[in-house]
């Protein structure tokens, strides 16, 4: 961890929500680390093969490490923000509530090897690989999607309802950030999804739901930092 004080120029801060932990590193203009925090987050193995991160903790490690982080440079100016993270580790939760239904289930999590394999009957692993550009595999979050929908009671009529947000994890800290104001994306978590069309950047027609989907950008300005920033210092109100 890098420490300082005092800074007169504008930073630029990262969040890094990785398989393991959370941090959230502060950079000056010429690309050195002011200050940053970084916590471990659980990983929850109940079955062999399976492996599940709980959305409200991986919330908590990246709150509390902006939380940490603007501690050690009170005096900050912060001009943007960035995510960086583990991209085919997707949930869903609640539109109204905005708690998830069911953890996390993460990038390596073999679970869905049942669905893979339904979904080659007649077909071979590049079923998809034209439109997407990935094969069919466990990896990705389309059939961890129809996982949840078929193992979660009651969220299939919930779904059906228009009543269920399905993310990555960069798109569940934009709805935490935002308050619930922003359920979005970039290309390249969407490229991670086997959701995506690769020709019109949008998502492919016919694979899911469009009500529990998101909208998918290649750059996005959220505005002036200076709210975001007052909410994570000694609060829990997102």
């Amino acid at each position: 961890m890098t420490t300082s004080t005092t800074t007169a120029s504008p930073l630029v801060g990262a969040i890094d929500q990785g398989t393991t932990s959370s941090r959230f590193i502060l950079f000056d203009t010429t690309g050195n680390i002011v200050a940053s925090h970084q916590m471990e987050h659980d990983q929850i193995q109940s079955e062999p093969g399976w492996c599940e991160h709980d959305p409200n903790q991986i919330w908590d490690t990246v709150h509390e490490c902006i939380a940490k982080t603007m501690e050690q440079v009170p005096d900050a100016v912060v001009s943007a923000i960035g995510i960086t993270n583990q991209r085919e580790t997707s949930l869903l939760w609640d539109k109204v509530t905005g708690q998830p239904v069911y953890n996390a289930l993460v990038w390596h999590d073999m679970r869905t090897s049942d669905i893979v394999h339904e979904l080659l009957q007649g077909h071979d692993i590049n079923r998809f690989r034209a439109t997407t550009g990935l094969p069919l595999a466990t990896y990705f979050s389309a059939v961890k999607i129809m996982w949840l929908l078929r193992h979660v009671p009651g969220l299939r009529a919930k779904a059906d309802a228009g009543d269920v947000l399905f993310g990555t994890i960069d798109t569940w800290l934009l709805w935490k950030l935002s308050g619930g104001a922003v359920h979005a994306t970039d290309v390249s978590n969407a490229s991670r999804t086997n959701l995506m069309d690769l020709h019109t950047l949008q998502w492919s027609d016919g694979t899911v739901s469009r009500s529990c989907l998101y909208m998918v950008i290649s750059f996005m300005m959220l505005g002036p930092m200076d709210w975001l920033i007052d909410c994570m210092q000694y609060s829990h109100r997102l």
